[in-house]
């Protein structure tokens, strides 16, 4: 087991985060391109990277093998599908001009995955946990009381994706191999789908320049590199490093939101987000001193 904390793990984390929390910039290079067909490029083109990126590693055999598990597949067919789900709303989002939202719903995320964890694993919300979980209520309600409606993308972006890790956590599949099936299941019918767009001359593809070409493409590549460079941190940081450096990812799309894209944040926003920021610093100072407190755990 590599060393905990090494400067290679943090370079790794820090480009994975910054790679996620820097995507809003690469989905708007492509608004004119529809989020559905954006989508099933990226699709198509993950599923062809993990490929790639399993043969190089000689992973083939491994990827296989998991096909002979019935539960796993139904429980990657699940994730697939939830991982499209989500995909879909977040480049939505992003090129509908509500970057600040989508940021909100990967700041709630770690407390949805908390409540899951209660509901499905009976892990116990200890007192700051809950504390932490009641202050993203509140901050939920001050939003509907400021605007007169559910901050619904951020609240379906966070239960898409807790629920996608509450799956995760059911399977006995790596990563990589994982990627590579969970793509595969809505790859497939994305690229029927784009087939049709290139025969009709509908599609992007081909069709608004080499740029656009290329940054489709490049939809695979800006989704399986920080995914493998999360992995190779994982191994090489502490758990309170991860889950610190998690949040630069919300971070960047919330500035970006608000100072790069000229987003509202107006008062009523201002404090749903002061309410899930301070649950937010509960939840992680919670974490630290709960790893702290167990031998040989936070690494």
């Amino acid at each position: 087991m590599p060393a905990p904390n090494t400067v290679s793990g943090v370079l790794a984390a820090l480009f994975a985060f910054l790679s996620w929390g820097l995507l809003p910039v690469y989905w708007k290079a492509l608004a004119r391109v529809s989020p559905l067909e954006i989508l099933s490029h990226r699709l198509v083109w993950s599923l062809v990277a993990a490929g790639m990126a399993l043969a190089l590693l000689g992973r083939l055999g491994e990827a296989w093998r998991v096909l002979g598990r019935r539960r796993d597949v139904l429980l990657m067919a699940s994730c697939g599908l939830l991982l499209g789900v989500n995909w879909y709303l977040y480049i939505d989002a992003v090129n509908t001009g509500h970057v600040v939202e989508a940021s909100l719903g990967y700041f709630i995320n770690p407390l949805v995955s908390m409540v899951l964890g209660a509901l499905f694993f009976r892990e116990r919300l200890n007192r700051l946990q809950a504390a932490a979980v009641v202050l993203a209520v509140i901050g939920v309600g001050i939003s509907v009381a400021a605007h007169g409606r559910l901050p619904w993308i951020a609240l379906a972006l966070a239960s898409t994706f807790g629920v996608y890790g509450l799956l995760r956590k059911l399977m006995r599949v790596e990563s990589l191999p994982g990627l590579f099936f969970e793509t595969l299941v809505l790859g497939v019918p994305a690229g029927l789908y784009l087939g049709g767009l290139y025969a009709d001359g509908t599609g992007a593809f081909g069709h608004l320049g080499g740029l656009t070409d290329a940054l489709l493409v490049g939809a695979g590549v800006v989704t399986a590199a920080p995914l493998l460079a999360f992995a190779f941190a994982a191994r090489r940081l502490r758990l309170t490093t991860v889950g610190i450096l998690q949040y630069v990812a919300p971070s960047c799309m919330f500035l970006l939101g608000v100072f790069v894209y000229g987003e509202p944040f107006d008062p009523g926003r201002a404090a749903t987000f002061g309410c899930i920021w301070a649950g937010v610093a509960i939840y992680t100072a919670d974490a630290v001193m709960t790893l702290r407190r167990i031998p040989g755990q936070g690494r």
